[in-house]
Protein backbone atom coordinates (compact mmCIF):
# COMPACT_ATOMS: atom_id res chain seq x y z
CA UNK A 1 0.00 0.00 0.00
CA UNK A 2 1.15 3.77 -0.58
CA UNK A 3 -0.12 7.11 0.17
CA UNK A 4 -1.33 9.28 -2.35
CA UNK A 5 1.09 10.73 -4.51
CA UNK A 6 1.44 14.24 -6.82
CA UNK A 7 3.71 15.74 -9.54
CA UNK A 8 6.37 17.09 -6.73
CA UNK A 9 7.08 13.73 -4.45
CA UNK A 10 8.51 11.00 -4.45
CA UNK A 11 6.96 9.70 -7.28
CA UNK A 12 6.95 12.77 -9.22
CA UNK A 13 6.13 12.92 -13.00
CA UNK A 14 8.24 11.73 -15.40
CA UNK A 15 8.78 15.34 -17.03
CA UNK A 16 9.73 16.53 -13.09
CA UNK A 17 11.85 14.01 -12.29
CA UNK A 18 15.57 13.33 -11.47
CA UNK A 19 17.45 9.86 -13.42
CA UNK A 20 20.70 8.62 -13.38
CA UNK A 21 22.20 5.22 -12.62
CA UNK A 22 23.66 5.73 -9.65
CA UNK A 23 24.45 2.35 -7.01
CA UNK A 24 25.22 1.73 -3.47
CA UNK A 25 29.46 2.34 -4.55
CA UNK A 26 28.38 5.55 -6.25
CA UNK A 27 26.50 7.12 -3.80
CA UNK A 28 28.87 6.14 -1.24
CA UNK A 29 31.60 8.23 -2.97
CA UNK A 30 29.47 10.99 -3.51
CA UNK A 31 28.93 11.31 0.38
CA UNK A 32 31.98 10.51 1.71
CA UNK A 33 33.48 13.22 -0.76
CA UNK A 34 31.11 15.68 0.91
CA UNK A 35 33.20 15.00 4.54
CA UNK A 36 36.39 15.73 2.46
CA UNK A 37 38.57 13.26 4.34
CA UNK A 38 41.90 14.39 3.64
CA UNK A 39 41.04 17.94 3.96
CA UNK A 40 39.25 16.89 7.63
CA UNK A 41 42.19 14.78 8.85
CA UNK A 42 44.57 17.56 8.07
CA UNK A 43 42.90 21.05 8.91
CA UNK A 44 40.73 19.71 11.68
CA UNK A 45 42.40 16.61 13.55
CA UNK A 46 45.32 18.78 14.71
CA UNK A 47 43.11 21.03 16.10
CA UNK A 48 41.00 18.54 17.84
CA UNK A 49 44.42 17.51 19.30
CA UNK A 50 45.71 21.03 20.61
CA UNK A 51 42.43 22.64 21.64
CA UNK A 52 40.31 19.55 22.55
CA UNK A 53 41.00 16.34 24.85
CA UNK A 54 44.68 14.83 22.69
CA UNK A 55 45.46 11.69 22.98
CA UNK A 56 41.18 11.07 23.64
CA UNK A 57 40.67 12.45 19.54
CA UNK A 58 40.43 8.59 18.37
CA UNK A 59 38.30 7.32 20.49
CA UNK A 60 35.92 10.39 20.38
CA UNK A 61 35.95 9.81 16.46
CA UNK A 62 34.71 6.33 17.46
CA UNK A 63 31.81 7.96 19.66
CA UNK A 64 30.71 10.32 17.65
CA UNK A 65 30.79 7.50 14.40
CA UNK A 66 28.88 5.13 16.96
CA UNK A 67 26.12 8.10 17.57
CA UNK A 68 25.33 8.39 13.48
CA UNK A 69 24.99 4.99 13.30
CA UNK A 70 22.47 5.07 15.51
CA UNK A 71 20.97 7.87 13.55
CA UNK A 72 21.27 6.08 10.59
CA UNK A 73 18.88 3.02 12.09
CA UNK A 74 16.18 5.65 11.94
CA UNK A 75 17.16 7.20 8.57
CA UNK A 76 17.44 4.28 6.98
CA UNK A 77 14.23 3.11 8.00
CA UNK A 78 12.39 5.91 6.14
CA UNK A 79 14.54 5.82 3.17
CA UNK A 80 13.14 2.44 2.83
CA UNK A 81 10.01 3.74 2.75
CA UNK A 82 10.15 7.07 1.23
CA UNK A 83 12.37 7.85 -2.52
CA UNK A 84 12.62 11.26 -3.01
CA UNK A 85 15.09 13.84 -3.68
CA UNK A 86 14.18 16.03 -1.07
CA UNK A 87 15.86 14.25 1.36
CA UNK A 88 15.68 15.86 5.19
CA UNK A 89 13.01 18.28 3.28
CA UNK A 90 10.59 15.32 2.59
CA UNK A 91 11.25 13.61 6.55
CA UNK A 92 10.63 16.70 8.04
CA UNK A 93 7.06 16.60 6.28
CA UNK A 94 6.60 13.48 7.21
CA UNK A 95 7.74 13.39 10.80
CA UNK A 96 7.44 17.25 12.16
CA UNK A 97 4.95 18.50 9.27
CA UNK A 98 5.02 20.83 6.43
CA UNK A 99 6.01 24.02 8.49
CA UNK A 100 8.77 22.23 10.07
CA UNK A 101 9.89 21.01 6.50
CA UNK A 102 9.58 24.50 5.16
CA UNK A 103 11.76 25.95 7.59
CA UNK A 104 14.21 23.00 7.63
CA UNK A 105 14.46 23.31 3.53
CA UNK A 106 15.58 26.76 3.69
CA UNK A 107 17.93 26.16 6.45
CA UNK A 108 19.57 23.05 4.16
CA UNK A 109 19.78 25.47 0.89
CA UNK A 110 21.73 27.86 3.01
CA UNK A 111 23.52 25.45 4.54
CA UNK A 112 24.90 23.70 1.93
CA UNK A 113 25.76 26.51 -0.19
CA UNK A 114 27.35 28.00 2.23
CA UNK A 115 29.50 25.51 2.91
CA UNK A 116 30.09 24.61 -0.43
CA UNK A 117 31.38 28.79 -1.21
CA UNK A 118 33.76 28.19 2.38
CA UNK A 119 34.95 25.18 0.27
CA UNK A 120 35.81 27.11 -2.99
CA UNK A 121 37.54 29.79 -0.95
CA UNK A 122 39.71 26.91 1.06
CA UNK A 123 40.34 25.42 -2.56
CA UNK A 124 41.44 28.87 -3.94
CA UNK A 125 43.97 29.57 -0.66
CA UNK A 126 45.42 26.20 -0.73
CA UNK A 127 45.91 25.81 -4.35
CA UNK A 128 47.56 29.06 -4.89
CA UNK A 129 50.17 27.95 -1.92
CA UNK A 130 50.48 24.71 -3.48
CA UNK A 131 50.85 25.65 -7.25
CA UNK A 132 53.28 28.83 -6.03
CA UNK A 133 55.57 25.96 -4.25
CA UNK A 134 55.98 24.65 -7.96
CA UNK A 135 56.43 27.87 -10.05
CA UNK A 136 52.97 28.81 -11.28
CA UNK A 137 52.08 31.51 -8.82
CA UNK A 138 48.63 32.66 -9.57
CA UNK A 139 45.84 35.00 -7.45
CA UNK A 140 43.33 32.66 -5.13
CA UNK A 141 40.77 34.58 -7.26
CA UNK A 142 42.01 32.49 -10.47
CA UNK A 143 41.39 29.08 -8.93
CA UNK A 144 38.24 30.14 -7.19
CA UNK A 145 37.12 30.47 -10.74
CA UNK A 146 38.07 27.50 -11.92
CA UNK A 147 36.69 25.96 -9.41
CA UNK A 148 33.60 27.27 -9.81
CA UNK A 149 33.14 26.62 -13.46
CA UNK A 150 34.05 23.37 -12.96
CA UNK A 151 31.18 22.38 -10.82
CA UNK A 152 29.18 24.32 -12.29
CA UNK A 153 30.36 21.78 -15.78
CA UNK A 154 30.23 18.69 -13.60
CA UNK A 155 26.72 19.43 -11.83
CA UNK A 156 24.84 20.70 -14.85
CA UNK A 157 25.47 16.55 -16.61
CA UNK A 158 24.21 13.91 -15.05
CA UNK A 159 25.26 12.94 -11.51
CA UNK A 160 26.82 9.52 -12.95
CA UNK A 161 29.98 11.96 -14.22
CA UNK A 162 30.73 13.49 -10.94
CA UNK A 163 30.51 10.17 -9.12
CA UNK A 164 33.01 9.04 -11.92
CA UNK A 165 35.26 12.03 -10.86
CA UNK A 166 35.08 12.48 -7.24
CA UNK A 167 35.75 8.31 -7.21
CA UNK A 168 39.39 8.82 -8.49
CA UNK A 169 40.03 11.85 -6.16
CA UNK A 170 38.36 9.58 -2.72
CA UNK A 171 40.51 6.43 -3.77
CA UNK A 172 43.43 8.77 -3.92
CA UNK A 173 42.89 10.51 -0.80
CA UNK A 174 42.35 7.18 0.93
CA UNK A 175 45.26 6.00 -0.69
CA UNK A 176 47.85 8.75 0.49
CA UNK A 177 46.49 8.61 3.83
CA UNK A 178 46.76 4.54 4.05
CA UNK A 179 50.80 4.76 2.96
CA UNK A 180 51.33 7.35 5.81
CA UNK A 181 49.29 5.36 8.35
CA UNK A 182 51.22 2.02 6.91
CA UNK A 183 54.62 3.70 7.25
CA UNK A 184 54.01 4.92 10.81
CA UNK A 185 52.86 1.25 11.77
CA UNK A 186 56.08 -0.22 9.95
CA UNK A 187 58.30 2.56 12.17
CA UNK A 188 56.56 2.33 15.88
CA UNK A 189 54.94 -0.77 16.03
CA UNK A 190 52.56 -1.26 18.54
CA UNK A 191 53.38 1.80 20.20
CA UNK A 192 51.72 3.73 16.85
CA UNK A 193 48.28 2.54 18.32
CA UNK A 194 48.53 3.94 21.75
CA UNK A 195 45.69 1.94 24.01
CA UNK A 196 45.48 5.50 25.88
CA UNK A 197 43.26 6.90 22.87
CA UNK A 198 40.59 4.94 24.02
CA UNK A 199 40.78 4.95 27.81
CA UNK A 200 37.32 6.51 28.59
CA UNK A 201 39.07 8.90 30.95
CA UNK A 202 41.02 10.25 27.78
CA UNK A 203 38.01 10.15 25.20
CA UNK A 204 35.57 11.68 27.44
CA UNK A 205 38.09 13.92 29.67
CA UNK A 206 40.02 17.23 29.73
CA UNK A 207 38.62 19.76 26.65
CA UNK A 208 35.93 16.64 25.94
CA UNK A 209 33.32 19.61 24.23
CA UNK A 210 35.66 21.00 21.79
CA UNK A 211 37.08 17.26 20.92
CA UNK A 212 33.12 16.53 20.72
CA UNK A 213 32.33 19.35 18.14
CA UNK A 214 35.38 18.44 15.51
CA UNK A 215 34.15 14.84 15.41
CA UNK A 216 31.12 15.91 14.73
CA UNK A 217 31.58 18.55 11.82
CA UNK A 218 33.84 16.33 10.29
CA UNK A 219 30.68 13.73 9.62
CA UNK A 220 29.49 16.26 7.47
CA UNK A 221 27.56 15.10 4.16
CA UNK A 222 26.94 11.53 5.52
CA UNK A 223 23.39 12.08 5.34
CA UNK A 224 23.22 13.15 2.00
CA UNK A 225 22.96 9.57 0.58
CA UNK A 226 18.93 9.93 0.62
CA UNK A 227 18.93 12.98 -1.80
CA UNK A 228 19.89 10.35 -4.68
CA UNK A 229 17.24 8.46 -4.34
CA UNK A 230 15.51 9.34 -7.33
CA UNK A 231 18.70 9.14 -9.44
CA UNK A 232 19.60 5.38 -7.69
CA UNK A 233 18.93 1.95 -9.39
CA UNK A 234 17.44 0.47 -6.31
CA UNK A 235 17.30 2.85 -4.21
CA UNK A 236 15.06 1.27 -1.37
CA UNK A 237 18.26 -0.76 -1.06
CA UNK A 238 21.10 1.24 -1.85
CA UNK A 239 20.28 4.68 0.45
CA UNK A 240 20.12 2.80 3.21
CA UNK A 241 23.59 0.49 2.78
CA UNK A 242 24.86 3.65 1.53
CA UNK A 243 24.13 5.82 4.58
CA UNK A 244 25.40 2.60 7.25
CA UNK A 245 28.70 2.31 4.82
CA UNK A 246 28.98 5.70 5.08
CA UNK A 247 29.25 6.63 8.61
CA UNK A 248 31.61 2.93 8.83
CA UNK A 249 34.23 4.11 6.30
CA UNK A 250 34.21 7.80 7.90
CA UNK A 251 34.42 6.77 11.17
CA UNK A 252 37.19 3.89 11.07
CA UNK A 253 38.69 6.21 8.21
CA UNK A 254 38.99 9.29 11.18
CA UNK A 255 39.71 7.07 13.75
CA UNK A 256 42.65 5.10 12.42
CA UNK A 257 44.81 8.12 10.94
CA UNK A 258 44.28 10.19 14.10
CA UNK A 259 45.06 7.25 16.49
CA UNK A 260 48.22 6.52 14.13
CA UNK A 261 49.15 10.20 14.12
CA UNK A 262 49.35 10.05 17.91
CA UNK A 263 51.80 7.25 18.16
CA UNK A 264 53.58 9.08 14.91
CA UNK A 265 53.35 12.48 17.45
CA UNK A 266 54.01 10.67 20.77
CA UNK A 267 51.42 10.61 23.46
CA UNK A 268 53.20 13.01 25.71
CA UNK A 269 53.86 16.00 23.75
CA UNK A 270 51.46 15.65 21.09
CA UNK A 271 49.10 18.38 22.28
CA UNK A 272 52.36 20.86 21.94
CA UNK A 273 53.32 19.37 18.71
CA UNK A 274 49.28 19.90 17.64
CA UNK A 275 49.35 23.40 18.72
CA UNK A 276 52.65 24.42 17.06
CA UNK A 277 52.50 22.98 13.86
CA UNK A 278 48.42 22.56 13.04
CA UNK A 279 47.95 22.39 9.28
CA UNK A 280 51.55 20.65 8.55
CA UNK A 281 50.81 18.48 11.43
CA UNK A 282 50.35 15.59 8.79
CA UNK A 283 52.70 17.07 6.25
CA UNK A 284 55.52 16.70 8.50
CA UNK A 285 54.28 13.29 9.66
CA UNK A 286 54.76 12.33 5.81
CA UNK A 287 58.10 13.65 5.39
CA UNK A 288 59.33 12.08 8.68
CA UNK A 289 57.76 8.55 8.39
CA UNK A 290 57.50 8.21 4.05
CA UNK A 291 59.14 11.15 1.78
CA UNK A 292 58.77 14.42 0.53
CA UNK A 293 57.12 13.07 -2.28
CA UNK A 294 54.52 12.07 -0.35
CA UNK A 295 54.05 15.31 1.70
CA UNK A 296 54.15 16.84 -2.45
CA UNK A 297 51.00 14.87 -3.35
CA UNK A 298 49.61 14.87 0.07
CA UNK A 299 49.54 18.86 -0.51
CA UNK A 300 47.88 18.39 -4.18
CA UNK A 301 45.65 15.97 -2.99
CA UNK A 302 44.43 18.49 -0.10
CA UNK A 303 43.53 20.85 -3.22
CA UNK A 304 41.28 17.85 -4.76
CA UNK A 305 39.69 16.74 -1.43
CA UNK A 306 38.57 20.34 -1.16
CA UNK A 307 37.01 20.91 -4.60
CA UNK A 308 35.40 16.88 -4.48
CA UNK A 309 34.01 18.62 -1.46
CA UNK A 310 32.72 21.41 -3.01
CA UNK A 311 31.00 19.40 -6.07
CA UNK A 312 29.22 17.24 -3.41
CA UNK A 313 28.05 19.62 -1.26
CA UNK A 314 26.79 21.55 -4.53
CA UNK A 315 25.25 18.68 -5.71
CA UNK A 316 23.18 18.20 -2.29
CA UNK A 317 22.78 21.70 -2.57
CA UNK A 318 21.26 21.40 -6.22
CA UNK A 319 18.61 18.69 -5.04
CA UNK A 320 16.98 20.73 -2.04
CA UNK A 321 16.87 23.74 -3.97
CA UNK A 322 15.77 21.65 -6.70
CA UNK A 323 12.70 19.63 -4.88
CA UNK A 324 11.61 23.15 -3.51
CA UNK A 325 11.25 24.76 -6.75
CA UNK A 326 9.65 21.39 -7.56
CA UNK A 327 7.00 21.99 -4.68
CA UNK A 328 7.00 25.68 -5.37
CA UNK A 329 8.21 26.86 -2.61
CA UNK A 330 10.84 28.42 -4.07
CA UNK A 331 9.72 29.63 -7.67
CA UNK A 332 8.66 26.53 -9.46
CA UNK A 333 11.17 26.93 -12.94
CA UNK A 334 14.04 25.78 -10.37
CA UNK A 335 12.36 22.58 -10.12
CA UNK A 336 12.32 21.13 -13.65
CA UNK A 337 15.22 18.37 -14.64
CA UNK A 338 17.47 18.78 -17.89
CA UNK A 339 15.49 17.24 -20.75
CA UNK A 340 19.03 15.46 -21.69
CA UNK A 341 21.52 15.32 -18.47
CA UNK A 342 17.94 14.56 -15.78
CA UNK A 343 20.04 16.97 -13.38
CA UNK A 344 19.14 20.11 -11.09
CA UNK A 345 20.25 22.14 -14.15
CA UNK A 346 18.59 25.51 -13.50
CA UNK A 347 19.06 25.10 -9.86
CA UNK A 348 22.50 24.47 -10.19
CA UNK A 349 23.28 27.53 -12.12
CA UNK A 350 21.60 29.13 -9.64
CA UNK A 351 24.15 28.18 -7.07
CA UNK A 352 27.02 28.87 -9.75
CA UNK A 353 26.05 32.48 -9.79
CA UNK A 354 25.49 33.09 -6.02
CA UNK A 355 28.95 31.30 -5.32
CA UNK A 356 30.28 33.40 -8.02
CA UNK A 357 28.99 36.69 -6.42
CA UNK A 358 29.79 36.10 -2.90
CA UNK A 359 33.59 34.59 -3.64
CA UNK A 360 33.61 38.28 -5.89
CA UNK A 361 32.61 40.43 -2.82
CA UNK A 362 35.57 38.70 -0.56
CA UNK A 363 37.99 39.42 -3.69
CA UNK A 364 36.99 42.35 -3.93
CA UNK A 365 36.86 43.70 -0.50
CA UNK A 366 40.29 41.93 0.09
CA UNK A 367 39.65 39.76 2.75
CA UNK A 368 41.63 36.21 3.27
CA UNK A 369 40.16 33.13 1.21
CA UNK A 370 40.73 31.19 3.95
CA UNK A 371 40.62 33.24 7.49
CA UNK A 372 37.57 35.30 6.03
CA UNK A 373 35.41 33.37 3.23
CA UNK A 374 36.35 29.93 4.15
CA UNK A 375 36.32 29.65 8.03
CA UNK A 376 33.07 31.89 8.13
CA UNK A 377 30.93 30.16 5.60
CA UNK A 378 31.67 26.67 6.53
CA UNK A 379 31.22 27.56 10.05
CA UNK A 380 27.64 28.34 9.33
CA UNK A 381 27.07 25.44 6.91
CA UNK A 382 28.42 23.20 9.35
CA UNK A 383 26.14 24.37 12.23
CA UNK A 384 22.75 24.12 9.60
CA UNK A 385 23.52 21.00 8.71
CA UNK A 386 23.96 19.21 12.21
CA UNK A 387 20.92 20.93 13.80
CA UNK A 388 18.65 19.56 10.72
CA UNK A 389 20.63 16.74 10.89
CA UNK A 390 19.11 16.73 14.67
CA UNK A 391 15.64 17.48 13.43
CA UNK A 392 15.70 14.93 10.96
CA UNK A 393 16.45 12.08 13.83
CA UNK A 394 13.16 13.52 15.38
CA UNK A 395 11.31 13.73 12.40
CA UNK A 396 11.85 9.69 12.26
CA UNK A 397 10.29 9.33 16.01
CA UNK A 398 7.36 11.30 14.81
CA UNK A 399 7.03 9.52 11.44
CA UNK A 400 6.79 6.31 12.81
CA UNK A 401 4.85 7.24 16.22
CA UNK A 402 1.29 6.12 15.20
CA UNK A 403 2.44 3.78 12.77
CA UNK A 404 1.93 -0.19 13.06
CA UNK A 405 5.65 -1.21 12.24
CA UNK A 406 7.07 1.27 14.54
CA UNK A 407 9.89 -0.82 16.03
CA UNK A 408 11.18 0.12 19.68
CA UNK A 409 14.85 0.43 18.49
CA UNK A 410 14.86 1.22 14.87
CA UNK A 411 12.34 4.10 14.71
CA UNK A 412 12.79 5.02 18.98
CA UNK A 413 15.34 4.13 20.65
CA UNK A 414 18.32 4.69 18.18
CA UNK A 415 16.80 7.67 16.28
CA UNK A 416 16.51 9.48 20.24
CA UNK A 417 19.73 8.41 20.78
CA UNK A 418 21.02 9.78 17.67
CA UNK A 419 19.05 13.25 18.11
CA UNK A 420 20.70 13.19 21.73
CA UNK A 421 24.40 13.22 20.14
CA UNK A 422 23.11 15.40 17.25
CA UNK A 423 21.88 18.02 19.71
CA UNK A 424 24.58 18.11 22.04
CA UNK A 425 26.86 18.72 18.77
CA UNK A 426 24.66 22.04 17.71
CA UNK A 427 24.70 23.12 20.77
CA UNK A 428 28.72 22.98 20.70
CA UNK A 429 28.67 24.32 17.55
CA UNK A 430 26.44 27.47 18.74
CA UNK A 431 28.64 28.14 22.13
CA UNK A 432 32.04 27.93 20.13
CA UNK A 433 30.85 29.08 16.98
CA UNK A 434 34.02 31.92 17.54
CA UNK A 435 36.36 29.23 17.90
CA UNK A 436 34.96 27.46 14.77
CA UNK A 437 35.30 30.36 12.72
CA UNK A 438 38.95 31.32 14.56
CA UNK A 439 37.99 34.67 14.30
CA UNK A 440 36.29 37.14 17.22
CA UNK A 441 34.60 39.46 14.57
CA UNK A 442 31.15 40.08 15.62
CA UNK A 443 29.43 40.39 12.73
CA UNK A 444 30.92 36.89 11.37
CA UNK A 445 30.06 35.07 14.75
CA UNK A 446 26.42 36.47 14.39
CA UNK A 447 26.05 34.49 11.11
CA UNK A 448 23.97 31.61 13.00
CA UNK A 449 21.22 34.40 13.07
CA UNK A 450 20.92 33.89 9.72
CA UNK A 451 19.72 30.17 10.57
CA UNK A 452 17.18 31.57 12.51
CA UNK A 453 15.91 34.26 10.06
CA UNK A 454 15.61 31.21 7.00
CA UNK A 455 14.18 28.44 9.92
CA UNK A 456 11.65 31.07 10.92
CA UNK A 457 10.85 32.73 7.14
CA UNK A 458 9.95 29.41 6.15
CA UNK A 459 7.64 28.51 9.02
CA UNK A 460 6.12 32.15 8.50
CA UNK A 461 5.94 31.28 4.77
CA UNK A 462 4.31 27.89 5.89
CA UNK A 463 1.32 29.25 7.68
CA UNK A 464 0.71 31.76 5.47
CA UNK A 465 0.26 29.07 2.41
CA UNK A 466 -1.87 27.49 4.82
CA UNK A 467 -4.07 30.24 5.47
CA UNK A 468 -4.21 31.66 1.80
CA UNK A 469 -3.21 28.77 -0.55
CA UNK A 470 -4.03 25.55 1.10
CA UNK A 471 -4.36 23.55 -1.85
CA UNK A 472 -0.35 24.36 -3.21
CA UNK A 473 0.16 24.14 0.87
CA UNK A 474 -1.46 20.45 1.13
CA UNK A 475 0.76 19.61 -1.78
CA UNK A 476 3.89 20.16 0.02
CA UNK A 477 6.05 16.81 0.68
CA UNK A 478 3.25 14.32 -0.91
CA UNK A 479 4.85 11.67 -1.43
CA UNK A 480 4.19 7.57 -2.22
CA UNK A 481 5.21 5.61 1.01
CA UNK A 482 6.05 2.28 0.41
CA UNK A 483 3.97 -0.46 3.04
CA UNK A 484 5.10 -4.11 3.98
CA UNK A 485 2.10 -6.22 2.55
CA UNK A 486 1.65 -8.01 5.72
CA UNK A 487 1.13 -4.39 7.70
CA UNK A 488 -2.36 -2.74 7.45
CA UNK A 489 -1.17 1.18 8.01
CA UNK A 490 -4.95 3.11 8.47
CA UNK A 491 -3.42 6.74 7.87
CA UNK A 492 -0.37 8.43 7.24
CA UNK A 493 0.22 11.66 9.49
CA UNK A 494 1.85 14.75 8.32
CA UNK A 495 1.54 17.96 9.79
CA UNK A 496 -1.38 16.30 11.75
CA UNK A 497 -3.48 15.98 8.34
CA UNK A 498 -4.39 12.60 7.54
CA UNK A 499 -3.64 11.49 4.31
CA UNK A 500 -5.58 8.58 3.27
CA UNK A 501 -3.82 5.66 2.06
CA UNK A 502 -4.46 4.74 -1.55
Amino acid sequence: MAASASPGNGKAAPQTALRGTLNTPKIVLLVIAAAAPLAAVVGTVPLAFALGNGVGVPGMFVFAGLVLLCFSVGYAAMSRRIVNAGGFYTYLSLGLGRSAAIGGGLVAVVSYNAASIGLIGAFGYFAQLTAAQHGLDLPWEVWAAAAILLTAYLGYCQIDLSAKVLAVLMIAEIAVLAVLDIAVIVSKGVHAVPIESLAPHNVFGGAVGVTMMFAFMSFIGFESAALYGEETKDPRRSIPLATYASVIVIAAFYALTSWVAVGGVGKDQLQEVAGQQLGDLFFQLSTTYVSSDLTTVMQILLCTSLLAASLALHNATNRYTFVLGRERVLPGWLGQPHPRFHSPHRAGLVQVVVSAIVVAAFAVAGLDPYTSLCTSLLGLGTLGIVVIQAAAAFSVIGFFRNRADRHWWRTLLAPLLGAAGLTTASLLLIEKFSLLTGTTNPVINALPWVLLIAAGGGVGYARWLKAGRPERYAAIAQVEIREDADVPVPMIVADRDPVPVA
